[in-house]
């Protein structure tokens, strides 16, 4: 059996595979001390090979035996795998984003990565949903039923708060707040894409694509198609995984 694991800011994912079909996968938070969670989750395959990936991979380096790669190839492996045509990758987790291209054979190419500020990360919509008083799916979901928006300026997560509660106190509508902070990260995600050049065959993945409203809203602002994997989470996960296999 070969194991996956993506040790990451937020959450910690695993993926288990024997003889190339998927034994199970798992998605829980990283907590205070994320190796030691991590440990618990590889204590139930024993004999497995393990390949890690992730903001964790070196300490885990540290308290166990396996082997690691860095996000970028692991996510190229996962994406390719789930996608044969892959060319781009779209990859938005807790605290970064990070665009990888890819060559026809699936070669990576070149990436970007935003890891210094978390503008449009699942933190940056955590942080604009509570101060609007929603949960994060019920966030998505009013952005996509409001039919007006205001303009958000600034995607600095401090400034950006601010100007959502400005807004609020000019009583703007909440579900309109809510539509004007997606526009502005998908603003900033296509923006990301489009420096890559072709974004044809592009794949979005991390906890950020579970949102069916930003993916339409990216697919609006580039004028592509934007596959997303059943589940985006595990898709660092899965390219370790695939890379720990014979």
């Amino acid at each position: 059996m070969q194991i996956g694991i993506d040790i990451g800011s937020r959450t910690i994912k695993t993926v288990a595979l024997q003889g190339g079909s998927m034994q199970s996968r798992s998605v829980v938070e990283s907590g205070f001390e994320p190796h030691r969670q991590a440990l618990q989750l590889l204590a139930k395959h024993p004999k497995a090979r393990v390949v890690a990936t992730g903001y964790g991979r070196h300490l885990m380096q540290q308290h166990a035996e396996l082997d690691v790669i860095t996000e970028i190839k692991a996510h190229a492996l996962g994406a390719r795998h789930l996608f044969p045509h892959c060319r781009t990758i779209l990859d938005v987790g807790g605290q970064d984003c990070k665009v990888i291209q890819l060559s026809e054979t699936g070669r990576v190419t070149g990436f970007q990565m935003n890891d210094k500020c978390a503008a449009g990360t699942g933190r940056f919509l955590e942080m604009m949903a509570l101060s609007l008083g929603y949960g994060l799916k019920e966030f998505g979901a009013a952005a996509a039923k409001a039919e007006g928006a205001a303009a958000i300026n600034s995607m600095c997560a401090v400034f950006a708060e601010s100007e959502v509660v400005s807004l609020k106190n000019r009583g703007v509508p909440p579900d309109e707040i809510a539509r004007s902070v997606h526009l502005a990260v998908a603003s900033r995600l296509s923006a990301m894409v489009s420096k890559g050049g072709d974004c044809s065959h592009l794949v979005f993945t991390g906890g950020v694509a579970n949102s069916a409203t930003l993916v339409q809203m990216l697919e609006r602002a580039l004028g592509v198609p934007v596959m997303v994997p059943r589940d985006p989470s595990i898709t660092g996960a899965l390219g370790a995984a695939l890379h720990a296999s014979p």
